[in-house]
């Protein structure tokens, strides 16, 4: 059996030790466990990466730490309005979903774009539609509330600003402490199989029906069983402008770069040009883990069947 592993982002950015009381901390690091553990669990009865990163992203939607699923931010309308994505390294199949409510798990709906659709994108009404159809299990508004989150909003639902997720300080604090909430996943499977997903609940105050680089095939996801699987978190305009997912990919296929230089290169250097802040996650067709980033800090985790594995926050 080759070797099958789990990477997996809870999103990146101003993340500081000092910021964090122990028993934040410890939930943070519970959480990722818990997905990881999910996800694993997947690949170590010999099941799909397709299906691992569904299962890792599931447990982090339901978790109200992340902004994804339960955890989503407010718009300037003050309402969630989720964004997901997935994609299969051996069929290059991919279905995407943008701007849906009430959906308790968005990378569901997105796999059920993927596999039962006919097509790769669906956003608002038309994917809220699709979801019941294909029976997704919804949710009311209420589900999706957070004290936390309400009052974020609320300091600057008056104003043109965006917040770029988790802080708990006021407006002043708001924008320089940038964190970009977004969770994803990537794996391979014991067959050799990549899949990558990202889901998340965008920006807090966000209007015009903004749409990140989440859902976006190539920007915030990507896979491929010929190079890698990517999963990116951060200021989505940028690594939309910079095709962030695809580039690693690219790079290892046409230069030859190894999956770590791939994601050196677009993270340390192409985004870095551009202003761009966050981080990725990604694997390998040999089921080599990576995870890098340029911000403070990322939540992060990998496990891999060859023993090794790591829970980390800060950089």
């Amino acid at each position: 059996m080759s070797r099958f592993t789990l990477v997996i982002h809870g999103g990146a950015g101003t993340i500081l030790k000092e910021d964090m009381t122990p028993a934040l901390e410890q939930a943070y690091l519970l959480a990722l466990d818990n997905a990881l553990n999910a996800g694993y669990a997947v690949l170590e009865k010999g099941g799909s990466s397709i299906n691992a990163v569904k299962a890792a992203l599931v447990v982090m939607e339901d978790n109200i730490l992340f902004n994804a699923g339960r955890g989503a931010v407010f718009t300037k309308k003050g309402v969630q309005e989720m964004d997901a994505a997935i994609m299969d390294g051996k069929t290059l199949e991919a279905g995407s979903v943008a701007s849906v409510r009430n959906v308790r798990n968005p990378i569901e709906l997105a796999a059920e774009v993927m596999e039962h659709s006919n097509h790769v994108f669906l956003n608002g009404k038309g994917a809220g539609d699709f979801a019941i159809r294909q029976g997704i299990k919804l949710e009311p508004d209420e589900y999706f509330f957070s004290q936390f989150r309400y009052d974020q909003w609320k300091s600057i639902r008056d104003s043109d600003n965006y917040s770029l997720d988790h802080t708990h300080q006021q407006l002043e604090e708001l924008m320089k402490d940038k964190k970009f909430g977004t969770v994803g996943a990537v794996a391979r499977d014991s067959d050799g199989n990549l899949a990558g997903a990202t889901s998340t609940g965008g920006m807090t105050n966000k209007k015009y029906g903004r749409i990140g680089d989440s859902p976006i095939i190539g920007a915030g996801t990507y896979a491929n069983n010929n190079t890698c699987a990517i999963s990116c978190t951060g200021h989505g305009e940028m690594f939309i402008r910079a095709v962030a997912a695809y580039d690693v990919s690219a790079l290892m296929e046409y230069k030859g770069m190894s999956l770590k230089e791939a994601m050196h290169e677009v993270v340390h250097k192409k985004l870095v040009a551009i202003k761009g802040e966050g981080g990725m996650i990604g694997v390998d067709n040999q089921g080599t883990p990576c995870m890098v980033f340029n911000s403070a800090g990322m939540y992060r985790a990998f496990r891999s069947s060859d023993g090794s594995q790591e829970i980390a926050i800060y950089s």
